[in-house]
């Protein structure tokens, strides 16, 4: 079967080439634009794709794309209506994001910036600790990822809560809340807030002066969802207040994020470029084999998206 390779925001092939590399006898991949057999393309990997990517392929049948989040593929104008979506799910994925949530729930939780402030000025000063069963920590969304990131920070003795749109089982030390009463009745029991959620219509813009008024005054967020969901002016205001004490921030609305971005120097941010956790080669080469395989049997793909909700 053959497979595009698309995405304008980075060189597929050079990242995950050992991937297709892997499946090369049983996947054909090809570089987009494909001018020579495009009727022959099936399936694609995709990441961020441009707005006329899938009008060259008249036989797609399933698109797979890198991220936790579908929504940059859903968004392309020409992506059929009948073409699947899939996400490539990797436990390693979500191990990752669980130990990088972690670290920025402890800098908070212990003043690191604090330290390395007293560092650079040459301070020797002890801080007062707190104990993690006094940091309460509070997770928009519980798929894989979100518990994941949970039993870590459970096991670490921090008071875990999570949110979701429907209602969802939970972990025996996880508290669990659900829609929008649910949100904001979490929202004043939480300290630190970790934004895990994709983005959908109604995740765009989640994060408002609402949703940061409702935490407990000096609260953290850790936004590793989408840029689109936080309104940049309501979490700047928050941080001025002291609302927000500060933020560590790994998405943002435009990406790479502009050099004269006030969010390069603002003292109370932490910044990483996207780059909090990432799928492995093999869960690629094994979601790209396994859709090609549902495709050809006629078969919906393991771990396509509902497109009506987004995920």
């Amino acid at each position: 079967m053959r497979c595009a390779v698309i995405s304008r925001k980075f060189d597929l092939r050079a990242y995950y080439g050992k991937a297709l590399a892997q499946i090369a006898d049983r996947i054909e991949s090809v570089d987009h634009p494909v001018t020579d057999g495009a009727e022959a393309v099936r399936i694609a990997l995709a990441w961020h794709p441009h707005a006329d990517a899938f009008e060259r392929y008249p036989n797609l049948k399933a698109v797979c794309t890198i991220g936790a989040g579908a929504d940059n593929v859903l968004a392309c104008p020409s992506l059929p209506s009948d073409v699947h979506v899939v996400r490539v799910v990797d436990p390693g994925q979500a191990q990752m994001m669980a130990g990088f949530v972690t670290w920025h729930v402890i800098w908070h939780q212990r003043k690191f910036a604090t330290f390395m402030q007293h560092q650079r000025d040459r301070i020797w000063q002890r801080l007062e600790q707190r104990p993690a069963s006094t940091v309460p920590v509070a997770i928009l969304g519980y798929g894989k990822i979100g518990e994941r990131v949970a039993t870590h920070l459970t096991g670490l003795g921090f008071p875990v809560k999570a949110w979701s749109r429907t209602p969802k089982p939970m972990a025996p030390d996880v508290q669990g809340f659900h829609g929008r009463d649910g949100l904001f009745a979490m929202l004043a029991e939480t300290e630190v807030l970790v934004n895990l959620l994709p983005l959908t219509p109604e995740t765009r813009g989640l994060l408002n002066r609402d949703v940061f008024a409702a935490m407990k005054p000096g609260g953290y967020l850790i936004q590793t969802g989408r840029g689109e969901q936080m309104v940049e002016a309501d979490f700047l205001s928050a941080l001025e207040s002291g609302q927000l004490s500060g933020a560590s921030l790994d998405v943002f609305a435009v990406e790479p994020l502009p050099t004269d971005h006030v969010f390069w120097h603002h003292p109370k941010i932490v910044m990483t470029p996207h780059d909090a956790c990432d799928v492995s080669f093999a869960a690629v080469a094994d979601t790209l084999v396994a859709t090609a395989a549902a495709i050809e049997a006629g078969q919906r793909p393991p771990h396509a998206v509902d497109r009506s909700r987004g995920y």
